[in-house]
């Protein structure tokens, strides 16, 4: 039995997969997941589990050099913006860049993406492209 880490089998291969510059999507319920794309559905009810749970544990998993993000967030969703942007300093996550909502579907829709991890999260703009690293020195 695995003791530490992503306990969920399918989400921890999506991470063990990833190389550098690759791109996963953690997004909120509602967030719309191209048809044909893997995802891992985490989503057990409304916000269960929290796209900050999410983010939280794919941050301990995965080297992240860079995020996108709605700018819409920091206004409509402050208290979710300021417990991402938290997480992401802890990461030393140093490259945030704000598009607009419709803007951030457009990249995820048109291919690029490893996989969506949806989560239960029920508030607006609760999304996040994050850019895998390398852990070289």
């Amino acid at each position: 039995m695995k003791k530490i880490g992503t306990l969920n089998s399918h989400l921890s291969l999506v991470i063990a997969r990833m190389g550098h510059t690759d791109r996963l999507v953690i997004c909120d319920s509602g967030f719309p997941i191209p048809r044909g794309t893997e995802m891992v559905d985490l989503a057990l009810t409304k916000n269960v589990p929290s796209f900050i749970e999410s983010v939280k544990v794919v941050l301990e998993e995965l080297q992240v050099e860079g995020a996108v993000i709605a700018k819409e967030m920091q206004q409509m969703n402050k208290r979710c913006y300021d417990l991402l942007l938290k997480e992401m300093n802890s990461a030393n996550v140093n490259s945030l860049k704000k598009v607009s909502h419709e803007e951030l579907k457009k990249l995820t829709a048109n291919g690029g993406n490893i996989a969506f991890v949806r989560t239960g999260e029920a508030t607006p703009y609760a999304n996040v492209i994050l850019i895998a690293g390398v852990t070289f020195d």
